[in-house]
């Protein structure tokens, strides 16, 4: 996590009151804030094989007992937390603190909390916890190809509530950027900020997103009848293992803020079918030390842009196995919703895979073209160009999807076909004047049965180097099966809404 400016209201309240970045903490400085600000537990998170994040609490009577927790962690039930990839009878797991991710609980005034990772009995990283395998993906593209990946993930989300009175009403798919007293939920959007960055300090922004349901109608009690903004959250590029941590923790705070104001929070990929859905978009910037190369001198797009780029190509299919895993991940993946349908990559273009965004590439100090009475410059100024893979959505196991994302990248950075793939898959035309062009590419799975069958038959592109374990892979294309399997028993296949809505809480 990088060092905050005390001076800033949003900086992180552990390294002000200890006067050291987050990646100094120590056992001595955490044992000292739990003693000054009179903490009465301790509370362990960390990410199990449903994506979503669990926690231990743990009261603390006296200082002996609060440094043998953070030195030697706990002891957790691996069989629970990773049904069906964990044996019941070597079960024990131990969960240890990273102290750097130590924050304050905003929900719980006297909770120091940490994330934490799984140890196996012999104190090594459990090969098959998500986290771990990231962890691995991301040792091995440094140590291959000398360098870093950075991510951000883009968390688009509803917030559902009672409906207002008919008053400064939305229409539907206008909501992109409105503002108050258009959209209602505001004020709980800025509380939502406020905790992912003081816990953080990686939120770039915040704003409403195009979608808007005035009356939902659903099955679902908890739901039916009232209203839904799309919201989302923008975060700033940091190493791909620290978004995913930072990204399973802001689903967690956005689910607690919004349960504190009565509403509900959702992921889920589609919830009205005239509506956007809601995605997770990932940018991805190619760093050498501490440099973004992703452009040449010129500003455009580098070598190993473009290498990044063919990967992503390569992987595209099977990488919906883990950032598309619910049958309402399909229902966003179709035409003319900002939702890609076909491998490729253009110029800004929406519609496509991979975008490339506007990064500063070749635009510096621009702010002076409005406000020519400006003196100073801004120093430093570096290229901020990223990548942005859009197919991903809500549903993702994140950890997974970004170890697959790494894996690309250094397959990329190893082959040359890779530059190839970048060629074959520019779309050169704009596709939302020629609709035609962009058939002219490969689908994207159209389906989880689909998904499963391609991740099995791509797998060796995720097992070599003993990255990802043969039973994690097993796992998730078993799990896109019974998702299909679940749609025929239930006479689900073709019940829209109940598809939309059986997930709505699902990672």
């Amino acid at each position: 996590m990088p060092e905050n400016n005390p001076s800033y209201a949003l900086a992180n309240p552990l390294s002000i009151l200890l006067e050291k970045p987050p990646n100094d903490f120590q056992k001595a400085d955490l044992l000292n804030i739990i003693e000054q600000k009179k903490i009465e537990r301790i509370t362990f998170h960390y990410t199990a094989l449903d994506g979503r994040i669990k926690e231990l609490k743990l009261p603390l009577t006296s200082r002996h007992q609060a440094e043998l927790i953070l030195a030697e962690g706990e002891r957790v039930d691996g069989s629970s937390l990773f049904r069906g990839v964990v044996d019941k009878g070597l079960s024990d797991l131990y969960v240890v603190p990273e102290y750097k991710t130590a924050f304050f609980n905003p929900f719980d005034d006297c909770s120091l909390d940490f994330l934490c990772r799984f140890l196996t009995k012999d104190g090594e990283r459990a090969p098959f916890a998500l986290d771990n395998i990231l962890e691995r993906a991301c040792r091995l593209f440094r140590v291959n190809t000398d360098l870093d990946l950075y991510a951000l993930g883009e968390l688009e989300f509803f917030l559902i509530f009672e409906r207002d009175p008919d008053i400064f009403t939305l229409q539907n798919q206008l909501a992109y950027h409105e503002a108050a007293p258009f959209i209602k939920s505001g004020e709980i959007l800025n509380e939502i900020v406020r905790y992912i960055s003081k816990i953080t300090g990686a939120v770039k922004y915040s704003h409403s997103e195009v979608g808007f349901v005035d009356n939902i109608e659903s099955d679902l009690d908890e739901i039916q009848g009232k209203t839904a903004e799309q919201l989302e959250v923008e975060f700033i590029p940091r190493p791909a293992e620290e978004m995913a941590d930072i990204l399973v923790l802001a689903r967690w705070i956005i689910r607690n803020v919004a349960y504190k104001h009565g509403c509900v929070a959702t992921f889920t990929p589609k919830i009205d079918e005239k509506v956007a859905g809601s995605g997770l978009h990932f940018h991805m910037a190619l760093m050498k030390n501490g440099k973004n190369i992703m452009t040449d001198s010129d500003g455009k797009l580098s070598e190993s842009a473009l290498r990044l780029i063919g990967g992503l190509c390569e992987y595209a299919g099977s990488l919906t196995a883990f950032g598309n895993m619910i049958a309402s991940s399909y229902l966003r993946l179709s035409p003319d919703h900002e939702a890609p349908t076909h491998i490729c990559w253009s110029d800004l273009n929406r519609s496509t895979l991979i975008r490339v965004p506007l990064g500063w590439s070749d635009l510096h100090n621009i702010a002076k073209k409005i406000n020519p009475q400006e003196e100073a410059d801004i120093d430093d100024v570096e290229s901020r160009q990223t990548i942005e893979l859009r197919s991903p959505d809500g549903s993702a196991l994140i950890h997974l999807l970004l170890a697959g994302i790494v894996m690309a990248a250094e397959w990329a950075i190893k082959n040359n076909s890779s530059l190839e793939l970048a060629e074959k898959f520019y779309v050169r035309e704009n596709t939302f004047k020629n609709k035609n062009e962009i058939d002219n590419f490969p689908l994207l799975p159209s389906s989880c049965m689909e998904s499963s069958q391609i991740l099995i038959k791509k797998r060796d592109l995720y097992e070599r180097d003993g990255i990802f374990p043969q039973s994690i892979i097993e796992y998730v294309a078993e799990f896109l099966k019974k998702e299909e399997v679940a749609l025929v028993s239930q006479g689900l296949m073709y019940d829209i809404q109940k598809i939309m809505y059986k997930d709505i809480h699902r990672h």
